[in-house]
């Protein structure tokens, strides 16, 4: 197995749908042992049941804006664990009404809330950890295509993954010296419970669907396996890089389908 002695911590499970599930699953399947987090009580629930399931017992609370939380962390796994293998980092938010109108209209408070949980929180989460992460070890987080290019709805949480992406390239050279990597997953749009929010989030998914070299929407195992390898040794030479699991989506310059609001098609070739 790729993972088989290799120790990690997930942050940002939220239910058996979220993308950090599908990369627990993958890890798991490959014999990494994993510690998970939860944001409070309501989602302890959740995450309590889905770390069993993967044979973990080691669930912490982490409010990755809460310094009490961060400052502890690296105690527990050391506790539980020793040192550990990989982080992903699976957190990310913004104020619904900030999906909402026009970008401009973005009010200072939803874009310190989206930039602090979004893009610091991998900032200090890694700082948290390095302690216990091993020389050779590995961080990966999550973004979206919304980051590089104009994505509807998305507004703040785009600016948010564009700072995310550039993040990913500053840590994975400071923390190059100490033969860490640093990588991010640009996954595809999935119905999960973050994607709730987004506005017309079935009429993107049919859009990416249609206009994607595969012709499909990705699946969090899709991204899941895609994440196993960026977190093992046969990625060892890989660092701050986003890894686009999209169906392709991310190449096209213009689809083979576009629709208008109700969506009936409007213009289509190559169409099957």
């Amino acid at each position: 197995m790729i993972l088989k002695g290799k120790k990690g911590l997930i942050v940002g499970v939220a239910n058996a749908k979220s993308i950090a599930y599908g990369i627990a699953e993958a890890c798991h399947a490959q014999g990494a042992q994993m510690a998970f987090t939860y944001l409070n009580d309501a989602l302890k629930k959740r995450v309590e049941p889905i770390a069993e399931e993967f044979g973990s017992k080691f669930v912490y609370e982490l409010d990755v804006n809460n310094q009490a939380h961060l400052d502890g962390l690296a105690g527990q796994i050391k506790k539980d664990l020793g040192e550990i293998d990989f982080i992903v980092h699976a957190v990310a938010y913004a104020p619904k009404e900030a999906l909402e109108g026009e970008f401009v209209n973005t009010t200072k408070e939803a874009f310190d809330i989206a930039m602090g949980t979004s893009v610091y929180s991998l900032l200090s989460l890694t700082r948290a950890v390095l302690p216990v992460l091993k020389e050779g070890g590995s961080v990966l987080t999550l973004t979206y295509l919304g980051g590089p290019k104009f994505v509807p709805h998305y507004n703040v949480m785009g600016v948010a993954k564009a700072a995310l992406e550039s993040s990913v390239r500053y840590l994975a050279h400071d923390l190059g010296a100490k033969n860490i990597r640093v990588n991010a997953i640009s996954a595809g749009p999935i119905k999960t419970l973050a994607a709730s929010g987004i506005g017309d989030f079935r009429m993107i998914l049919r859009y990416n669907e249609v206009n994607s070299p595969l012709k499909r929407n990705v699946t969090t195992e899709d991204v899941g396996n895609s994440a196993m390898y960026l977190l093992s040794d046969l990625a060892s030479g890989v660092t701050g890089e986003v890894h686009y699991v999209d169906c392709g989506y991310n190449i096209m310059g213009m689809g083979d389908v576009a629709t208008d609001a109700e969506g009936n098609t409007i213009l289509a070739w190559d169409a099957k």
